[in-house]
């Protein structure tokens, strides 16, 4: 027979779960960079950039075209990185939460 209210005391379990996790994930910190380390840009699971660091070599004026597609690049490598990193951070929080269900494959739920 099926457990309904086991069920929707597993849901809350993980539903807090994963609200503890969203909460720390402002402390995780990802890094991109690009023009071979000549921009890096570091990030944080707010999806807020922290710092950018750009090499001497870059600040000149004739360069600002390329400055800026670098200053694009790293910035998106960091996002992209943390994205990876939250995903990673959310299927921990939620592994062993949702029940195994025949038939339906819930792996790629966070992911």
């Amino acid at each position: 027979m099926f457990d309904f209210m086991g069920m929707m005391g597993k849901v809350k379990e993980a539903q807090a779960k994963i609200k503890e996790t969203q909460a720390k994930l402002v402390h995780l910190r990802a890094e991109g960079e690009s023009g071979a380390g000549l921009v890096k840009v570091q990030v944080n699971g707010a999806r807020q950039v922290l710092t950018m660091e750009l090499d001497e070599s870059l600040l000149n004026p004739q360069d600002r075209e390329m400055l800026s597609d670098l200053i694009v690049a790293a910035t998106n490598k960091a996002m992209e990185a943390m994205d990876e990193k939250i995903k990673q951070e959310m299927k921990i929080a939620a592994e062993g939460m949702i029940p195994s269900i025949p038939g339906m494959d819930l792996g790629n739920l966070f992911g």
